[in-house]
C-alpha cells in the first residue's frame, strides 16, 4: 500500500524514566492520525496516566511535578484498551525512536498484536543524514515546522505527550512531502534503515 493513501497512527509516551527499585512507567500518552500524508490533529486522544506515587527520574523530562494530583487518580494504560483499541488495530503505527512505545504497549496488552511500526527517527536519518542531531525537537527546529507543529498543537510544549506525538506526525508528513518519497510503500517506511540513501531526496542543509 501506498503510504501517502494510508492512515497512520502516530503514538507518544511520557515516562517516568527508570529510577533504582522501580521501572520505566507511562504517566501520559498522545495520539493522533497521519491521513493520505497528512497530519489531522482534530483526530487525536491523549490522557496523564497512572503511576501510583514513585518517584520520577530526576532526568525526566516534562511538567509530571506539576501534575502529580491529577497522574495520581489517572486510568491505568492496560484501563485504556476500550479507547485505544481503533487507533492500535487496524492501522500502521508511527513514533520517534519506537522502542519505547511498543516496549509500553507490548507491556499493557501483552495478548494483542500491535504495529507493524514505522520510526520516524530512522527516516529522519535517511533523508538527512546530514543533521547534526536528530532528536525530534532539533529536527522540528532545524527543518522549518515548529509553526506547523505549534498550529497543531496550540497551548502545549515538547515533552508533552500529544505535543511530541504531532510533532512526529508534522516530520511524517514533511518526509512523505519530499520529491522520491511520492511512490513510497508503507512497506517500505516500515522496513527502512538508517544506511540506506534515497537518491532524488531533497536534502536541507542546515539541521
Amino acid at each position: 500500500m501506498w503510504a501517502l493513501e494510508s492512515t497512520i497512527t502516530i503514538i507518544d509516551f511520557e515516562s517516568t524514566g527508570a529510577v533504582t527499585g522501580y521501572s520505566d512507567e507511562p504517566w501520559q500518552v498522545g495520539v493522533v492520525r497521519v491521513e493520505a500524508g497528512h497530519i489531522n490533529p482534530n483526530d487525536s486522544f491523549t490522557t496523564l496516566l497512572q503511576v501510583n506515587s514513585r518517584p520520577f527520574s530526576r532526568h525526566a523530562p516534562g511538567r509530571h511535578e506539576h501534575l502529580r494530583a491529577e497522574i495520581s487518580v489517572a486510568p491505568g494504560l492496560a484501563e485504556l484498551w476500550p479507547q485505544l483499541r481503533h487507533w492500535l488495530v487496524g492501522h500502521p503505527l508511527a513514533a520517534h525512536n519506537v522502542s519505547t512505545e511498543k516496549r509500553f504497549l507490548g507491556r499493557a496488552f501483552p495478548m494483542h498484536s500491535i504495529g507493524p511500526w514505522i520510526d520516524t527517527l530512522t527516516l529522519a536519518r535517511v533523508a538527512h543524514p546530514e543533521c547534526g542531531s536528530h532528536r525530534l525537537e532539533d529536527l522540528i527546529s532545524g527543518l522549518g515546522l515548529t509553526g506547523k507543529v505549534e498550529q497543531c498543537a496550540p497551548e502545549r510544549a515538547p515533552h508533552d505527550a500529544l505535543y511530541d506525538a504531532i510533532s512526529s506526525g508534522v516530520l511524517l508528513e514533511y518526509l512523505l512531502g519530499l520529491p522520491g518519497w511520492e511512490d513510497v510503500t508503507v512497506d517500505a517506511l516500515i522496513h527502512a534503515r538508517a544506511d540506506e540513501f534515497h537518491k532524488g531526496v531533497f536534502r536541507r542543509p542546515g539541521c
